[in-house]
């Protein structure tokens, strides 16, 4: 039998099972948050649903509960109160006696009436939209809950409650293809016939993931094809807050488009906290607290307060928060974000906030190189990744904006560790042909006076040098020798003229590496030795000075002379562990490996490799990779396995198109690849051969590296995208500003 209180006073509504509003279409995905939801309701009496707005939090508790209903709800129903047309703090309590359907004539409060009602009572109440209101809301669910044991409460809005026992549940947008499924459902509704088939899935889904899949968003974009096709949809989101207006009538106001369910948050931000929003869009992707410090903060927002202010932001789901392997982040969705960056240019502060923002990662990029050649080595290549969005970003700005070209190249050309060490070199060519290409023409006017940048006695010409032999290096690694030599003899010809000695050698270490690659083996072997000669004469010491060391030791070894090889690579491997260096150390290991394998030590030569390619792998070097799997290939022929060294071959030839030329194209470099397909078709046979090599080649690339290591579980690969802890942020930020001049010199001892 359902109880009532103080029946005297006290009158209920006709009896119900609540009030849940029925769905009136297809709830979409969210099967995993489904289920962990429930096992959260299970748990605890207080369940807060927080996340952005328009990332489906009603809807997903709406559903739940309304499973539930259908199943086992409480005995005495579940009811929902909707605060967010509620402005004032003292109507919260009366909004809940209204939902609840309560009528009292008694002088009691509205608080005690609830009390009263709810003491005895097995109820789940849920409040909606409550982040306006919370010290309000907060204060009645704490009284309740203590009062009512039978109670339960599901809290929904865009921040915690922060009360005792409170169990929070983030919710975060949908997957990509549920987005896409969602789009498609609302679409069929509106245009019977609507299919995903019609050549349009993948203009759809690029939609959903430009709107970061937050369902509000993709259904209003849907409700658009009664005017756009998914294509035109697409080229109109740069626009995205006055192309996706409308929703339902029976929507709530700040549902009905994304530029009012934004702008809600924002309403209920501090000025200090609507401030710092605006600044932050100035990141993209994730960003760590000390770049947010340093960048947002100023007279108006000093540094200390930025901690706190961010806070107040994630408490509100206007900033995500991110644990990662390697500590805390902090992202705004796309969506969010843009509605930052329109205050920020309304307040004309936009400028000054990138100028800063390209000044931090500036700085974090010169760290980085510094840090590059130390025990540190796998941090850094993990800190790079993670604000490569962020660092992209910065040269973009560098590569636009009048005055900056300089900063660019230097920006650029510091990050050649990244390009050519950890799986970029495509990306760093990108870069470094931008950055060459926007002064080409007034260095070229320059060169001919005899002075100015291209002549490395301009301003800011260190930071166009060493642009320059860092594209040369870069091309080389890609195999592309013409615009290799040009971008090499440049840099040369400037730094002879200029007296720039440090880039005068890295100019003539890449062209002997040039030499190498393209076979011309005496003229590699001088050039390395003068580069070796002229980075000792400076005391240059650094990862590139060692891979030169490596380069000559290649090159005597294709001459014949493996014990001075191995000489010269036993000491590039002492100077490596001394410093903890280990990217240069994977290609020392690899030489040596190869003088084994000539005078046919087997056991060692395979020991060697599989250090040097775990080390690759971890790094993303495709590069040392893929060299270090054709070399593993030839090893196992000569162990006498012949179908396994076709099966790495073929491993091998799917991974060379995403490095470049295979093999550089040279004889000397081919020669181990050609011995070990000579041996590996007269064992088995053309055709089984070449069936064992297609089999290689549909190996995924972690696949192949766990091939080559013999099936064992190799060291899985650094991450991509993630962040760094805190004990490794002490950034030394490089004084620079548009006016300054970076320089190009590496890391010296």
């Amino acid at each position: 039998m359902r109880r009532t209180s103080r029946p005297h006073s006290l009158t209920a509504a006709p009896p119900r099972p609540g009030n849940l509003p029925h769905e009136l279409n297809r709830f979409v995905g969210r099967s995993a948050e489904l289920a962990a939801f429930d096992c959260a309701l299970s748990a605890t009496r207080l369940v807060t649903v927080t996340g952005s707005g328009g990332v489906g939090k009603s809807r997903l508790v709406a559903h739940a509960l309304a499973r539930t209903a259908a199943d086992a709800a409480p005995a005495d129903g579940v009811w929902r109160v909707e605060l967010a047309p509620v402005r004032r703090e003292e109507l919260v309590e009366h909004a809940v006696v209204e939902a609840l359907g309560l009528t009292d004539h008694t002088p009691r409060p509205p608080r005690q009436v609830l009390v009263d009602h709810l003491a005895e009572r097995r109820l789940l109440l849920v409040v909606d939209g409550f982040e306006h209101l919370v010290d309000a809301c907060a204060a009645l669910l704490r009284d309740l809950l203590r009062a009512a044991p039978g109670l339960r409460v599901v809290a929904v809005g865009r921040r915690p409650l922060a009360l005792e026992g409170e169990r929070l549940f983030p919710l975060a947008p949908l997957t990509a293809a549920d987005a896409v499924e969602l789009f498609a459902d609302r679409a069929a509704a509106l245009l019977p016939g609507f299919d995903l088939d019609d050549g349009c899935r993948d203009d759809v889904l690029e939609v959903c993931r430009r709107l970061d899949c937050l369902p509000l968003s993709v259904e209003l974009a849907a409700g658009r094809l009664r005017a756009l096709s998914p294509r035109r949809l697409l080229e109109r989101l740069d626009d995205r807050f006055r192309l996706l207006t409308g929703g339902g009538r029976d929507a709530l106001p700040r549902h009905q488009t994304l530029r009012t369910t934004i702008g809600w948050s924002h309403e209920l931000c501090t000025p200090a906290e609507r401030l710092l929003w605006a600044r932050l869009s100035v990141f993209c992707g994730p960003f760590d607290l000390e770049a947010a410090e340093y960048v947002c903060s100023g007279e108006d927002l000093p540094a200390d307060t930025v901690l706190d202010t961010l806070d107040e932001l994630l408490a509100q789901s206007v900033v995500a928060r991110e644990e990662t392997p390697a500590g805390v982040r902090y992202r705004m969705l796309d969506t969010v974000r843009a509605y930052g960056a329109e205050w920020l240019a309304g307040i004309g502060d936009q400028g000054r906030m990138q100028s800063r923002h390209r000044d931090w990662y500036l700085g974090m990029a010169t760290w980085c190189e510094l840090e590059w050649f130390s025990p540190r080595q796998s941090a850094v290549a993990a800190r790079v990744e993670a604000e490569l969005p962020n660092l992209r970003a910065a040269l973009e700005f560098c590569l636009t904006e009048p005055g900056q070209t300089h900063l660019g190249q230097y920006l650029a050309g510091t990050l050649w560790f990244y390009w050519s060490g950890c799986g970029r070199l495509s990306e760093g060519r990108h870069w470094l042909d931008r950055s060459i290409a926007l002064d080409r023409g007034d260095a070229d006017g320059d060169e001919e006076a005899g002075h100015g940048e291209a002549g490395g006695q301009g301003e800011h010409g260190g930071a166009r040098l060493k642009a320059l032999w860092v594209l040369g290096y870069v091309a080389i690694l890609q195999g592309d020798t013409v615009p290799a030599l040009a971008a090499l003899q440049e840099c040369h010809d400037a730094a002879e003229r200029g007296g720039d000695a440090t880039a005068l050698a890295y100019a003539v270490h890449r062209t002997g590496c040039l030499a190498l690659v393209t076979d011309d083996l005496p003229r590699a072997e001088r050039l390395l030795r003068d580069a070796l000669v002229r980075y000792r004469e400076i005391g240059e010491l650094n990862s590139n000075v060692l891979m030169g060391q490596v380069e000559l030791a290649m090159t005597v070894a294709f001459r014949g002379d493996l014990a001075q090889a191995a000489a010269l690579c036993e000491d590039v491997r002492q100077v490596c562990e001394d410093h903890g260096e280990r990217w240069t150390l994977a290609y020392a290991l690899y030489v040596l490996a190869y003088a084994d394998w000539a005078e046919g030590r087997l056991a060692r030569a395979r020991a060697l490799l599989e250090r040097c390619l775990a080390i690759d792998h971890e790094f993303h070097d495709l590069l040392g990779t893929v060299l270090a799997v054709e070399l593993l290939a030839l090893v196992t022929v000569a162990e006498g396995d012949a179908a396994e060294a076709a099966v790495l071959q073929g491993a091998a030839a799917r991974i060379w198109p995403s490095v470049g030329l295979p093999l550089f194209g040279s004889a000397h470099y081919n020669a181990p690849h050609a011995l070990c397909e000579a041996k590996a078709r007269e064992a088995l046979g053309d055709a089984r051969f070449e069936e064992l090599t297609r089999a290689g080649e549909r190996l995924g690339h972690d696949e192949a590296v766990s091939r080559a290591l013999r099936n064992a579980n190799p060291p899985p690969p650094r991450p991509r995208a993630v962040g760094r802890r805190r004990a490794e942020t002490q950034v030394v930020l490089h004084p620079l500003s548009a006016e300054g001049d970076p320089g190009t010199g590496g890391q010296r001892a």
